[in-house]
C-alpha cells in the first residue's frame, strides 16, 4: 500500500468515527430540545429555544461530516512528482519560519489535522486562502502571509 493510500485510510477512519459521534451529539441535542422538562417556565426561559438551536447546529455538523465521509470514500489521491505544480490531492511540505508543515489539498473535510508517520497533516480545501495560494506553485516556491518555502510536494 503506498505511503498516500495508508493516509486516505486513516482519514476515512478519523473522518467516520467524528461522524459517529457527532451523529451521537445531535441524537443528544435533539433530546434535550424535545424533553418536556425543557419546556419555557416563564416568558424569559429560553431554555428549549436554546437546546433547538443547538439541536439544529449538532444536525448540520453532522449532513457536513457524512459529506465528507461520501466524498472520501471514492477520493483518491494521485502522485506528484517534486516539479509538479501543486494541485488537488498534492500532499505538500511548507517551511514556516524554519517549522516543517504539512498539507494536504483535498477536496472536503477542510481544518482537519491527521497525525502520519510522525506528522501532523493538515487537510486544506479550496475555501481555505492558503489551499488557493499553494494552488500552481511549485517545489522551491515561496508563499507570504504566512511567510514560507514549498519544501516538498508528493
Amino acid at each position: 500500500m503506498s505511503p498516500k493510500a495508508a493516509l486516505l485510510d486513516r482519514i476515512r477512519d478519523h473522518l467516520s468515527l467524528r461522524l459517529d459521534r457527532l451523529s451521537q451529539a445531535a441524537q443528544d441535542a435533539h433530546a434535550a430540545a424535545t424533553d418536556p422538562d425543557a419546556k419555557a417556565e416563564s416568558k424569559y426561559d429560553t431554555r428549549s429555544l436554546e437546546a433547538s438551536y443547538l439541536a439544529e447546529g449538532q444536525a448540520k455538523q453532522v449532513d457536513d461530516a457524512a459529506d465528507a465521509v461520501g466524498i472520501f470514500s471514492t477520493l483518491t489521491l494521485p502522485d506528484f512528482e517534486m516539479n509538479d505544480p501543486i494541485d488537488s490531492g498534492a500532499l505538500v511540505e511548507v517551511d514556516l519560519d524554519g517549522e516543517p508543515s504539512y498539507f494536504l489539498l483535498v477536496p472536503a473535510a477542510g481544518g482537519v489535522a491527521i497525525e502520519d508517520e510522525g506528522r501532523e497533516i493538515t487537510l486544506l480545501t479550496p475555501a481555505s486562502v492558503l489551499y488557493r495560494k499553494l494552488l500552481g506553485r511549485k517545489l522551491g516556491d515561496s508563499i507570504d502571509d504566512p511567510d514560507g518555502l514549498i519544501t516538498e510536494v508528493s
